[in-house]
């Protein structure tokens, strides 16, 4: 069985490299992006079992690589990350099949949770039990 591998895609450098430490410390793969464009472009795209994406960023905002990945026909768990909380958002993120959408500086724990559910293929049931607030 192959290490899952978790994308991360933020514009803010201590942000990426926590959720890199953290993700390494849960014994999986990791692979960051500062810009969405990068992101996008990456060949490895459909390697991942899981994104952790900011909501704003300069260029493309998350909701907008959403977008474009599901255009693709990728659909990857998003978890997303927002240091600007708005229901309209988080609305807009789940509805188009986010798995979550934590606000900055998110539980730790809650983030582990998401991460080991869709590892373990919990990911929806983690979603219905009220992890994604």
């Amino acid at each position: 069985m192959s290490i899952p591998l978790v994308f991360i895609v933020d514009d803010d450098i201590s942000v990426r490299t926590s959720l890199e430490g953290l993700i390494r410390a849960l014994g999986y793969l990791v692979e960051s992006f500062s810009a969405p464009k990068d992101f996008l472009e990456s060949a490895s795209i459909r390697d991942s079992v899981c994104l952790i994406l900011d909501v704003q960023m300069p260029g493309l905002s998350g909701l907008d690589v959403q977008r474009r990945l599901v255009e693709q026909g990728i659909y990857l768990p998003i978890i997303f990350i927002t240091a600007f909380p708005d229901p309209s958002v988080r609305a807009k993120a789940i509805s188009a099949g986010a798995l979550a959408l934590l606000s900055k500086p998110f539980d730790v724990l809650r983030m582990v949770d998401l991460i080991e559910g869709v590892v373990s293929g919990l990911g929806c049931d983690l979603v219905n039990e009220g992890i994604s607030t």
